[in-house]
Protein backbone atom coordinates (compact mmCIF):
# COMPACT_ATOMS: atom_id res chain seq x y z
CA UNK A 1 0.00 0.00 0.00
CA UNK A 2 1.61 3.25 -0.72
CA UNK A 3 1.90 5.76 1.66
CA UNK A 4 -0.73 8.85 1.39
CA UNK A 5 0.96 12.46 0.64
CA UNK A 6 -0.80 14.59 2.96
CA UNK A 7 0.35 14.19 6.47
CA UNK A 8 -2.28 16.57 7.80
CA UNK A 9 -5.03 14.59 5.88
CA UNK A 10 -4.34 11.24 7.49
CA UNK A 11 -3.95 12.67 10.85
CA UNK A 12 -7.15 13.34 10.78
CA UNK A 13 -8.22 10.26 9.22
CA UNK A 14 -6.97 8.39 11.86
CA UNK A 15 -9.60 9.39 14.34
CA UNK A 16 -12.12 8.42 11.83
CA UNK A 17 -10.90 4.86 10.90
CA UNK A 18 -10.54 3.94 14.65
CA UNK A 19 -14.27 5.30 15.51
CA UNK A 20 -15.23 3.25 12.23
CA UNK A 21 -13.24 0.01 13.59
CA UNK A 22 -14.54 -0.03 17.42
CA UNK A 23 -18.20 -0.86 16.32
CA UNK A 24 -16.98 -2.95 13.78
CA UNK A 25 -14.74 -5.04 15.99
CA UNK A 26 -17.87 -5.28 18.78
CA UNK A 27 -20.08 -8.52 19.42
CA UNK A 28 -22.87 -8.83 16.74
CA UNK A 29 -26.52 -8.37 18.25
CA UNK A 30 -29.55 -8.72 17.21
CA UNK A 31 -29.55 -5.34 15.16
CA UNK A 32 -26.60 -6.32 13.26
CA UNK A 33 -28.03 -8.03 9.87
CA UNK A 34 -24.67 -8.35 8.01
CA UNK A 35 -21.70 -9.72 9.44
CA UNK A 36 -18.46 -7.03 9.18
CA UNK A 37 -16.31 -7.11 6.35
CA UNK A 38 -12.99 -8.42 7.10
CA UNK A 39 -11.02 -7.09 3.97
CA UNK A 40 -12.23 -3.50 5.14
CA UNK A 41 -11.06 -3.87 8.14
CA UNK A 42 -7.60 -5.56 7.24
CA UNK A 43 -7.14 -2.42 5.01
CA UNK A 44 -8.07 0.17 7.51
CA UNK A 45 -6.20 -1.43 10.40
CA UNK A 46 -3.05 -2.01 7.97
CA UNK A 47 -3.49 2.11 7.00
CA UNK A 48 -3.54 2.47 11.02
CA UNK A 49 -0.68 0.15 11.46
CA UNK A 50 1.79 1.82 8.66
CA UNK A 51 0.85 5.69 10.33
CA UNK A 52 1.67 4.05 13.38
CA UNK A 53 4.62 2.40 12.12
CA UNK A 54 5.83 5.88 10.86
CA UNK A 55 5.77 7.95 13.59
CA UNK A 56 2.23 9.33 13.30
CA UNK A 57 0.33 8.14 16.27
CA UNK A 58 -1.12 11.75 17.36
CA UNK A 59 -3.28 14.71 16.09
CA UNK A 60 -2.38 18.49 16.70
CA UNK A 61 -3.93 21.53 16.78
CA UNK A 62 -2.31 25.20 16.21
CA UNK A 63 -4.70 26.94 18.65
CA UNK A 64 -4.31 26.04 22.43
CA UNK A 65 -8.10 24.05 23.84
CA UNK A 66 -9.20 24.13 27.41
CA UNK A 67 -9.65 20.51 28.53
CA UNK A 68 -11.62 21.69 31.70
CA UNK A 69 -13.75 23.20 32.19
CA UNK A 70 -14.69 26.09 34.71
CA UNK A 71 -17.13 24.74 37.22
CA UNK A 72 -20.72 25.79 37.87
CA UNK A 73 -21.51 27.98 40.78
CA UNK A 74 -24.65 26.54 42.87
CA UNK A 75 -27.98 27.48 42.30
CA UNK A 76 -28.00 29.01 46.03
CA UNK A 77 -24.58 30.76 45.81
CA UNK A 78 -24.16 34.28 45.31
CA UNK A 79 -22.36 35.27 42.47
CA UNK A 80 -18.81 36.15 43.43
CA UNK A 81 -17.60 39.09 42.41
CA UNK A 82 -14.55 39.46 40.43
CA UNK A 83 -12.00 41.38 41.77
CA UNK A 84 -10.66 44.06 40.19
CA UNK A 85 -7.40 44.09 38.30
CA UNK A 86 -4.99 46.93 39.34
CA UNK A 87 -4.26 49.53 37.26
CA UNK A 88 -0.68 49.39 35.54
CA UNK A 89 0.24 52.79 35.04
CA UNK A 90 3.70 53.04 33.43
CA UNK A 91 6.23 55.16 35.66
CA UNK A 92 7.47 57.84 33.12
CA UNK A 93 11.11 57.29 32.68
CA UNK A 94 12.70 60.90 34.01
CA UNK A 95 13.90 62.52 30.91
CA UNK A 96 18.04 63.56 31.31
CA UNK A 97 18.38 67.21 30.78
CA UNK A 98 20.60 67.41 28.46
CA UNK A 99 23.49 70.28 27.83
CA UNK A 100 22.92 73.35 25.85
CA UNK A 101 25.36 73.99 23.03
CA UNK A 102 24.98 77.60 23.77
CA UNK A 103 25.87 77.40 27.37
CA UNK A 104 29.46 75.62 26.45
CA UNK A 105 32.71 78.20 27.56
CA UNK A 106 33.49 80.49 25.09
CA UNK A 107 37.55 79.83 25.24
CA UNK A 108 39.80 77.20 26.87
CA UNK A 109 40.45 79.88 30.39
CA UNK A 110 36.62 79.25 31.14
CA UNK A 111 36.29 75.83 29.97
CA UNK A 112 38.14 74.29 33.09
CA UNK A 113 36.53 75.68 36.10
CA UNK A 114 33.06 75.24 34.26
CA UNK A 115 34.70 71.61 33.39
CA UNK A 116 34.86 70.81 37.16
CA UNK A 117 31.14 72.29 38.30
CA UNK A 118 29.41 72.38 35.55
CA UNK A 119 26.34 69.40 37.34
CA UNK A 120 25.04 68.21 33.89
CA UNK A 121 28.16 66.90 33.23
CA UNK A 122 27.66 63.78 35.67
CA UNK A 123 25.93 62.20 38.18
CA UNK A 124 27.32 62.48 42.00
CA UNK A 125 28.28 66.56 41.65
CA UNK A 126 31.58 68.01 41.13
CA UNK A 127 33.88 65.82 43.33
CA UNK A 128 36.18 63.28 42.02
CA UNK A 129 36.34 65.45 38.75
CA UNK A 130 39.39 65.69 37.56
CA UNK A 131 40.65 68.89 34.94
CA UNK A 132 42.41 68.90 31.88
CA UNK A 133 46.22 69.43 31.46
CA UNK A 134 48.17 71.67 28.88
CA UNK A 135 48.21 74.64 27.31
CA UNK A 136 46.09 76.45 24.28
CA UNK A 137 47.38 75.57 20.86
CA UNK A 138 49.21 72.54 21.63
CA UNK A 139 51.10 70.39 19.01
CA UNK A 140 49.15 67.16 20.36
CA UNK A 141 46.21 66.94 22.13
CA UNK A 142 45.52 63.64 23.23
CA UNK A 143 41.88 61.74 24.67
CA UNK A 144 41.20 59.57 26.89
CA UNK A 145 37.60 57.79 27.73
CA UNK A 146 37.90 58.52 31.81
CA UNK A 147 40.62 59.12 34.64
CA UNK A 148 41.64 57.02 36.67
CA UNK A 149 39.93 55.06 39.63
CA UNK A 150 43.49 56.26 41.64
CA UNK A 151 43.29 60.15 40.22
CA UNK A 152 43.39 63.16 42.33
CA UNK A 153 44.63 66.35 41.07
CA UNK A 154 46.23 64.69 38.24
CA UNK A 155 44.68 63.34 35.20
CA UNK A 156 45.63 59.22 35.06
CA UNK A 157 47.93 59.34 38.26
CA UNK A 158 48.40 54.83 38.16
CA UNK A 159 49.38 52.38 35.69
CA UNK A 160 47.52 54.02 32.68
CA UNK A 161 49.57 57.31 33.25
CA UNK A 162 52.46 55.22 33.47
CA UNK A 163 51.86 53.36 29.91
CA UNK A 164 50.79 56.41 28.54
CA UNK A 165 54.08 58.31 29.57
CA UNK A 166 56.04 54.90 27.91
CA UNK A 167 54.07 55.48 24.74
CA UNK A 168 54.94 59.43 24.72
CA UNK A 169 58.72 58.54 25.62
CA UNK A 170 58.44 56.01 22.53
CA UNK A 171 56.98 58.88 20.11
CA UNK A 172 59.56 61.11 21.50
CA UNK A 173 57.95 63.35 23.43
CA UNK A 174 56.42 64.10 27.19
CA UNK A 175 53.09 64.28 29.01
CA UNK A 176 54.18 68.17 29.83
CA UNK A 177 54.42 69.22 26.08
CA UNK A 178 51.03 67.84 25.11
CA UNK A 179 47.35 68.83 26.10
CA UNK A 180 45.80 65.70 28.36
CA UNK A 181 42.13 65.43 28.70
CA UNK A 182 39.45 63.12 29.13
CA UNK A 183 36.48 62.54 27.73
CA UNK A 184 34.41 62.28 30.97
CA UNK A 185 35.09 64.49 34.03
CA UNK A 186 35.46 61.67 36.47
CA UNK A 187 35.90 57.78 37.10
CA UNK A 188 32.30 56.37 36.10
CA UNK A 189 32.34 52.67 36.65
CA UNK A 190 29.69 50.85 34.66
CA UNK A 191 29.28 53.98 32.93
CA UNK A 192 26.50 53.90 30.07
CA UNK A 193 27.84 55.82 27.04
CA UNK A 194 24.90 55.92 25.03
CA UNK A 195 22.94 57.63 27.82
CA UNK A 196 26.01 60.50 27.87
CA UNK A 197 26.26 61.01 24.32
CA UNK A 198 22.55 61.40 24.47
CA UNK A 199 23.25 63.80 27.29
CA UNK A 200 25.58 65.97 25.25
CA UNK A 201 28.68 64.40 26.26
CA UNK A 202 30.06 64.08 22.29
CA UNK A 203 29.18 68.31 21.71
CA UNK A 204 31.04 69.01 24.89
CA UNK A 205 34.05 66.83 23.53
CA UNK A 206 34.10 68.65 20.39
CA UNK A 207 33.96 71.87 21.48
CA UNK A 208 36.83 71.23 23.57
CA UNK A 209 39.19 69.72 21.27
CA UNK A 210 37.92 73.24 18.83
CA UNK A 211 39.09 75.65 21.89
CA UNK A 212 42.48 73.83 22.41
CA UNK A 213 42.97 73.76 18.39
CA UNK A 214 45.97 71.14 18.10
CA UNK A 215 47.68 70.29 15.25
CA UNK A 216 46.82 66.73 15.91
CA UNK A 217 44.77 64.72 18.12
CA UNK A 218 45.35 61.31 19.12
CA UNK A 219 42.58 59.44 20.85
CA UNK A 220 43.00 56.55 22.96
CA UNK A 221 39.34 54.16 23.57
CA UNK A 222 37.08 53.13 21.64
CA UNK A 223 34.12 54.72 23.23
CA UNK A 224 35.35 57.93 22.40
CA UNK A 225 35.38 57.82 18.37
CA UNK A 226 31.54 57.12 18.85
CA UNK A 227 30.74 60.54 20.44
CA UNK A 228 32.88 62.61 17.54
CA UNK A 229 31.28 61.09 14.85
CA UNK A 230 33.66 57.35 14.05
CA UNK A 231 33.15 54.03 14.55
CA UNK A 232 35.44 52.53 17.46
CA UNK A 233 38.91 51.32 16.22
CA UNK A 234 38.77 47.08 15.65
CA UNK A 235 42.32 47.79 15.31
CA UNK A 236 44.89 48.28 17.70
CA UNK A 237 45.28 51.65 15.94
CA UNK A 238 44.09 53.53 12.84
CA UNK A 239 44.21 56.74 11.21
CA UNK A 240 41.00 59.00 11.00
CA UNK A 241 40.28 62.67 10.90
CA UNK A 242 38.72 64.94 13.00
CA UNK A 243 36.30 67.46 10.94
CA UNK A 244 35.16 70.75 12.74
CA UNK A 245 33.96 74.21 11.30
CA UNK A 246 37.27 75.39 11.49
CA UNK A 247 39.03 72.60 8.92
CA UNK A 248 39.67 69.00 9.87
CA UNK A 249 42.57 67.65 12.33
CA UNK A 250 44.80 64.19 11.89
CA UNK A 251 43.24 61.73 14.06
CA UNK A 252 45.13 58.64 15.46
CA UNK A 253 43.00 56.65 17.02
CA UNK A 254 43.77 53.61 19.45
CA UNK A 255 42.17 50.76 22.23
CA UNK A 256 42.06 51.97 25.56
CA UNK A 257 45.25 52.72 28.11
CA UNK A 258 43.74 49.41 29.79
CA UNK A 259 43.26 47.32 27.31
CA UNK A 260 46.57 48.01 25.50
CA UNK A 261 48.40 47.41 29.15
CA UNK A 262 46.56 43.25 28.17
CA UNK A 263 47.48 43.03 24.96
CA UNK A 264 51.10 43.96 24.63
CA UNK A 265 51.32 42.70 20.82
CA UNK A 266 49.33 45.88 20.42
CA UNK A 267 52.27 48.27 20.97
CA UNK A 268 53.96 47.46 17.67
CA UNK A 269 51.06 48.14 15.98
CA UNK A 270 50.38 51.22 17.03
CA UNK A 271 54.02 52.16 16.81
CA UNK A 272 54.00 52.05 13.22
CA UNK A 273 50.52 53.65 12.76
CA UNK A 274 52.64 56.30 14.75
CA UNK A 275 55.17 56.79 12.50
CA UNK A 276 52.91 56.61 9.19
CA UNK A 277 50.76 59.27 10.90
CA UNK A 278 53.80 61.83 11.58
CA UNK A 279 55.05 61.09 8.17
CA UNK A 280 52.63 62.83 6.89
Amino acid sequence: MEAPCNLFVFSRAIKFMNALIAPARQVKTHAMDQPPNPQFLEEITGALDWWRDAGVDCDFLDEPVEWLAPPEPAPDAPALRRRPEPKQVADAAPVAAKLDRAALPADLAAFTPWWLNEPLLCEGGPAARVAPQGALGTDLMIVVEEPEAEDGDTLLSGPQGQLLDAILAAFGTRRADVYLASALPRHTPGVDWAAMSERGIGQVLAHHIRLVAPRRLFVLGGNVLPLIGHESPHRPAMLRTFEHEGGSIPLLASWALPALLAQPRAKPVLWRAWLEWTAS
